[in-house]
């Protein structure tokens, strides 16, 4: 259940932006077409020609609300209907070269605004700040989309944004305190310091220009002829959709192709989702021992994979 202060904050964010961006404005843009008229005008200079009850499906709008919208836009010489027999709303409909001259005037003062009031008042860094997190609101609340799953080395900013991460996403869903934190900080530095060779990678899977998780691997301190995996996270949000595997896959398709002889690893017992991943890459559970760390009681095992 949601806290008061976060629905307050919630509200109080939406106030905000929408008066930001001229939605209580009576026109958009100052023009004689209302938000809901401007977004079907829209969705229909990228659809070209399509029908109502698509549009309604989309914009998850009334179809009676809309089948009035669209008498407007059609006594305006905006939208062209092609009757067909049956259901009307089964009916083609399209801009017409007036429809489309409106869209297009529609979509430079949309981009005006945002570029005014939104992007040019901030500094680059701001900017920068503003549309990830932005992207990052879509990512949370819209449903999965097509975007392909890349996996990348990191970018500037990227490492840092990983130990921010995974101890926050620990802390909420273990309970681990910064005693974790420091752990991973230093795990990442020690990424940093081995040496090339005999090889040492590190991935982060971007879908859509999000981070949705990440792993590294280097050699183990006990054996070069040992590669180690470490820091295996995939963010909330992405989970369920193979990124987890897809990380892995790519470490062990490393580890192999670099010469060492065997892959290992250290995680807990409690992350019970990362452990079947590892079982299904092959890892074998070669021992476990119980420790106190990071604020609780854990279990903690060794996986092994022989090449």
């Amino acid at each position: 259940m949601a806290s008061s202060d976060d629905v307050a904050q919630v509200r109080a964010f939406n106030r905000f932006y929408t008066r930001i961006i001229g939605l209580l404005d009576e026109g958009m843009h100052k023009t004689i077409h209302s938000l809901a008229e401007a977004r079907v005008i829209y969705e229909l200079s990228q659809d070209g020609v399509t029908t109502g009850s698509q549009i309604a499906a989309g914009l998850n709008m009334d179809r009676g609300q809309l089948s009035r919208m669209m008498s407007r836009l059609v006594d305006q010489g905006l939208v062209a209907v092609l009757p067909r027999s049956g259901d009307g709303r089964a009916n083609p409909i399209a801009l017409t070269p007036e429809g489309r001259a409106v869209a297009a005037r529609l979509s430079a003062m949309s981009d005006e605004m945002v570029s005014s009031a939104l992007l040019d008042p901030v500094s680059p860094l701001e900017r920068k700040d503003l549309v990830d997190a932005m992207r990052r609101i879509q990512s949370i609340l819209a449903e999965p989309d097509a975007a392909p799953l890349v996996l990348r080395p990191p970018r500037v900013g990227d490492i840092g944004w990983l130990i921010h991460r995974q101890a926050l996403l620990y802390n909420i869903e273990q309970g681990w305190n910064a005693e974790f934190e420091m752990l991973i900080a230093r795990l990442y530095a020690d990424f940093h310091a081995a040496p090339a060779a005999p090889g040492k990678a590190l991935w982060v899977a971007d879908i859509g220009g999000e981070i949705a998780g990440s792993v590294y691997v280097l050699p183990a301190a006990e054996a070069d002829d040992t590669a180690q995996l470490r820091m295996l996270y995939v963010e909330p949000t992405f989970r369920g959709r193979g990124i987890g595997g897809a990380l892995v896959e790519a470490a062990v398709a490393f580890a192999r192709n670099a010469g060492y002889r065997r892959i290992m690893l250290w995680t807990q017992d409690c992350l019970v989702s990362a452990r079947r991943i590892y079982q299904g890459a092959g890892f074998e559970l070669a021992k476990e021992e119980p420790h106190r760390s990071f604020g609780t009681d854990l279990n903690g095992q060794y996986w092994v994979l022989e090449f």
